[in-house]
């Protein structure tokens, strides 16, 4: 293994580029090659940061399989190797997963250099106990989303709190059959995270709807919803 490359999988910001950490700055500007899910907007992460004449692929879920066999073979050459994302934690309702089983079946060594995510911003931010939360990622549309949302009306998850990310042009929606099917509850909307135009709202999912539905929604958006049994607060 002394010879063998490494994997790093670094968090980018969310928003803000000021979040990233010292020790993913110092990675990217080790490693021999940067995987990206789009490589227009980690470059320009890294002109931001400086670092600059960087090799730079992409890796998403059209071409992860014949990246995977490219960046494997860098590995046995003793390369280092940094998966980042659009934003956040690679791998969390992004592509990755599969190049770190790869490296993982193959003998390579993986390391994180843990940072910025929505998922746990949202949680923080929110208000409620975050002990546990259930995150299930993008919702998928229509009939898929309500079967998911006619299970946790039946008590699955009903313990936790309930953490999904949302298109804007899909909150309204989902926000509607979710009081359909589940009912009201307390909740929290963050969109734009740690961006300039950032806005978190507050208050149950009726009153939440309502104030979305008096203006276009855009941006990035994370919802948190409270568990069946929590009460109080806001």
């Amino acid at each position: 293994m002394e010879n063998k490359g490494k994997l790093w999988i670094v968090s980018t910001p969310i928003g803000n580029l000021e979040d990233i950490t010292f020790r993913a700055v110092k990675i990217l500007q080790s490693v021999n090659l940067i995987l990206a899910e789009d490589t227009r907007r980690t470059k320009g992460l890294l002109t931001h940061l400086g670092i600059t004449e960087k090799k730079l692929i992409s890796l998403n879920e059209h071409n992860q399989e014949k990246r995977i066999a490219r960046v494997l073979e860098g590995l046995e050459n003793g390369e280092a190797v940094a998966l980042v994302s659009d934003a956040g934690m690679p791998v969390i309702s992004d592509p990755g997963y599969k190049l770190v089983n790869a490296c993982i079946d193959h003998g390579f060594e993986v390391d994180s250099a843990p940072g910025p995510s929505a998922v746990t911003t949202a949680v923080a931010l929110s208000g409620f106990p975050g002990s546990k939360f259930t995150f299930l990622g993008f919702l998928p549309r229509g009939k898929k989303r309500r079967r998911i949302f006619r299970k946790i009306a039946e008590g699955l998850y009903e313990d936790s709190l309930i953490v999904f990310f949302e298109s804007p042009y899909r909150l309204l929606e989902s926000l509607k059959d979710w009081l359909e099917i589940v009912g009201d509850r307390r909740g929290f909307v963050g969109r734009e995270l740690t961006k300039i135009h950032q806005e978190l709202v507050y208050g149950t999912l009726s009153e939440i709807l309502e104030h979305f539905s008096k203006e276009k929604v855009l941006g990035e958006i994370t919802v948190v919803i409270s568990s069946k049994g929590e009460s109080g607060g806001f």
